[in-house]
């Protein structure tokens, strides 16, 4: 793919404030910079940073309607109703649904779960999720990560003596569901300081100010920080602020005290215990979780996140890595076919956007295959499939700075359901209506997206030369974990690098490289997959400009600093 590098320039006022936090932190110039660009403004700015506290999470009843989430809450905790906790399918649903169980099980013994069938029930709450809890005996449903846009599902669960209490954190419609509560900090009438929250994020807010008001110990709620920060990686929200702070204790609880289930999950990914980062929970834990609601049912996964059974554990870990296994291999053949399907379309390379829908595709991977398309042509992309009676659905992906959800609600009227955030969305309408929305859709993307979106950019923090590469300055990169949207990992740049002694193709296909480079001072190895087209020009002595991140690599016993490249340019 041919990227454009964008280099950060400081302004002047940067260049001084960089300089005194090198002063003041005693750091290098190259690790004070590194702070700056994360907009932060002094050194006890840069300590907070650096070293998140619990102490600095928000009051949960800066958020609309908590006091009355509370009340109902404890009107069914104290008169022993019966509660039924309702997620939605993914991980962030799964988890939520797990954090807001566990915390509830040690003040009640009334409590069910539900998570909607995805093939039979699709997205957010049903009808059928609303009688399982009538026939059960339930008075009060909590939504987790879904509930936004559920008016009429929610007037069906009044009309059976049901309260709902709704926590989610998608976008909401113009009406809200006339629930007891409605947690959203993206209400137009909310105050809560922070935007970003998951959808397990609110549903903890709730536990957190249940425990605020009733003086129940706040250290409780510690360990659910790991289900939590799951639910902030997979579900790719940025990672600043309140979000920072969760995910780093989410973190340190999985390294540290991981849950049976996360700890068998850690085991059959191949994780190496006690090390684990936010890359593993994005790439390893959390497909994983999230292939059991594509492949079979979401309850696997809440079993699994809620035993404390190390055998049990081991059998459902086992089970969910079959279901990723089984996800894998669907989700690359349906890419395949998506891909051949647009190759063969002759106006496809006119267009600005990807729409492409098969009725045999899998819904549980139509997601992924977007984001693999999306990847491929760089366009907002759009994969669907064939439901029950003439309804297909299916799943939308965007590019950096394009939203995708202004997009597809230009085209509400054609829609059955819809509901998402500016990168990500799903969307259901009738197969009629399928070409006419092709083709608004794609004039909104059209009119509306700028060439530069079009694409790909990589964002480099800075140009290094190699000698700025110590362990002090990866040090420095270390703190500033956890890494994600808001605050990614930093990628630099350094210029006319050449053969140092064994830059080589490696690979069982000899597809990547492994570069061993030098500027003719300091000399660094590193990995780029799938760059092997680039070796001889390297080999031949012709300098290179490489884009790059930083990480560590241990061998024999010895742990260096390696480039993990992300692109290559002949000087």
């Amino acid at each position: 793919m041919n990227y454009n590098w964008n280099i950060r320039r400081l302004t002047a006022q940067e260049e001084t404030l960089q300089q005194q936090l090198e002063r003041e932190l005693n750091i290098s110039s190259a690790a004070a910079r590194m702070l700056v660009v994360r907009n932060i403004q002094s050194a006890e700015e840069a300590r907070q940073f650096i070293r998140p506290s619990l102490d600095k999470l928000h009051d949960p009843f800066l958020m609309r309607d908590m006091d009355k989430a509370v009340e109902r809450l404890h009107q069914a905790l104290t008169q022993d109703e019966k509660i039924l906790i309702y997620g939605d399918y993914d991980v962030d649903g799964t988890t939520a649904v797990a954090v807001m169980y566990r915390f509830l099980s040690s003040l009640t013994s009334r409590l069910d779960y539900y998570i909607p069938d995805r093939y039979n029930e699709g997205y957010g709450v049903s009808a059928q999720g609303i009688d399982y809890a009538a026939e059960q005996g339930c008075s009060l449903i909590i939504t987790l990560d879904c509930g936004i846009k559920a008016v009429e599902k929610v007037a069906y669960a009044k009309s059976k003596g049901i309260d709902v209490i709704v926590c989610d954190h998608h976008t909401p419609g113009d009406e809200l569901p006339a629930t007891v509560a409605v947690l959203n900090m993206k209400r137009d009438d909310c105050p809560y300081p922070y935007k970003d929250l998951s959808g397990c994020g609110v549903g903890f807010k709730l536990a957190q100010a249940y425990t605020q008001q009733y003086d129940l110990p706040f250290d409780n709620l510690v360990p659910l920080l790991q289900l939590l920060a799951m639910s902030i990686a997979s579900d790719i929200v940025p990672i600043t602020g309140e979000n920072r702070i969760l995910a780093h204790y989410g973190i340190k609880q999985i390294n540290q005290a991981p849950f049976a289930g996360i700890s068998a999950v850690i085991d059959v990914a191949g994780i190496e215990a006690k090390k684990l980062t936010i890359n593993e929970l994005v790439y390893k834990l959390g497909p994983r979780i999230n292939a059991c609601g594509r492949m079979k049912s979401g309850r696997a996964a809440v079993e699994l996140l809620l035993t404390d059974d190390a055998t049990f554990a081991r059998q459902q870990a086992e089970e969910v890595n079959q279901h990723n296994e089984e996800r894998r291999d669907c989700d690359t053949e349906t890419t395949k076919e998506a891909l051949a399907m647009l190759e063969e379309d002759a106006t496809f390379a006119q267009h600005r956007s990807t729409v492409v829908y098969a009725p045999h595709w899998h819904k549980g991977v139509v997601g992924i295959v977007a984001s693999r398309l999306t990847e491929t042509y760089y366009r907002p992309t759009i994969v669907l499939t064939a439901g029950e009676d003439g309804i297909i659905s299916g799943s939308a992906r965007s590019v950096g700075g394009f939203d995708i959800y202004a997009a597809i609600d230009s085209c509400l009227d054609l829609l059955t359901n819809f509901g998402g955030h500016k990168y990500a969305a799903g969307l259901s309408m009738h197969i009629d209506n399928l070409p006419t929305f092709c083709e608004r859709f794609e004039h909104y993307v059209a009119t509306h997206i700028r060439e530069d979106q079009l694409q790909p950019t990589l964002l480099v923090e800075a140009e290094l030369e190699l000698a700025d590469i110590t362990p002090a300055f990866y040090n420095v990169i270390r703190y500033l974990e956890p890494f994600g949207p808001g605050n990614p990992r930093p990628l630099f740049a350094t210029r006319n690098l050449i053969n140092h002694r064994d830059t080589r193709v490696v690979g069982k296909t000899g597809e990547h490289l492994r570069l061993d480079v030098t500027d003719r001072t300091y000399a660094i190895t590193g990995i780029a997959f799938g760059r092997a087209d680039i070796a001889k020009h390297i080999q031949n002595g012709n300098p290179v400009d490489i884009c790059y991140e930083l990480d560590e690599n241990t061998f024999n016993n010895r742990t260096t600093i390696q480039m993990m490249v992300q692109d290559i340019k002949p000087s």
